[in-house]
Formats: structure tokens, sequence, C-alpha cells
């Protein structure tokens, strides 16, 4: 069985009044990384192994440090079959959450896709 992970952004949000009492630009606005309905898919195969390589090689195959680092160890347990939420979420193959940008979060689905491999 091979497990893809799945990752969609769910929505960009933006906290103006937080960037306009706290940020050095006051009107950044939303995060112009990512945009609702974005898709990622992420591969660990004999022939592809696209955690290490975005993980390394963010630009422009996921283009943010800090939501990576927010996300990919829920991306790693769904590409080793992991149970990703179990107890948490209605299906412990999928999981929200989100960046750590408080002025500015991004919201991810991030899903295991569970694959027969083939013959």
């Amino acid at each position: 069985m091979e497990y893809p992970c799945r990752v969609t952004v769910l929505e960009c949000t933006c906290f103006a009044d937080y960037q306009e009492r706290y940020l050095a630009d006051p009107k950044s606005g939303p995060c112009p990384c990512f945009h609702a309905g974005d898709e990622f898919l992420f591969r660990r195969n004999a022939e592809a192994d696209d955690f290490w390589h975005f993980g390394r090689d963010l630009d422009p195959k996921f283009p943010c440090a800090e939501a990576w680092d927010c996300i990919s160890r829920y991306i790693y347990a769904a590409l080793q079959g992991g149970s990703i939420m179990r107890g948490w979420t209605n299906d412990e193959r999928m999981m929200v959450a989100c960046c750590n940008d408080g002025t500015r979060p991004v919201i991810f689905k991030i899903e295991r896709v569970d694959q027969p491999e083939k013959e």
C-alpha cells in the first residue's frame, strides 16, 4: 500500500486589526504564498520522495518554510500510513491545521490517500 498525502489550502485569513497594531507594514494583507483551493500532493515511494525534496527545495513547490514547519510532521505521518489525528477528527486519515502567522494564518487540510500498490 502507498500513502500519498494531499494538502489543500482551505482558507487564507487576515487579521487587519492585529497587522495595524503590531506589524512594521500595517497593510501587509493576507498571505501572498497561498490561495484557497491550492493543492499539493506528496508521494514517498521507490521513484519519488517528495517529502524530503519539498523540505529542501520549498520554492516553488511549497512556497513557505514557516507553513512547512507547522504541517510537515503530519505529512510525514500520513506518508508512512500513520494515523494523522486519531480521535480528534472524524477521519483519522485527515487533519485541519494552520501555519503560525498570527496576523494572516493559512488553514490547511492534510489527507492521507490510501492507494493499493500496482502489480
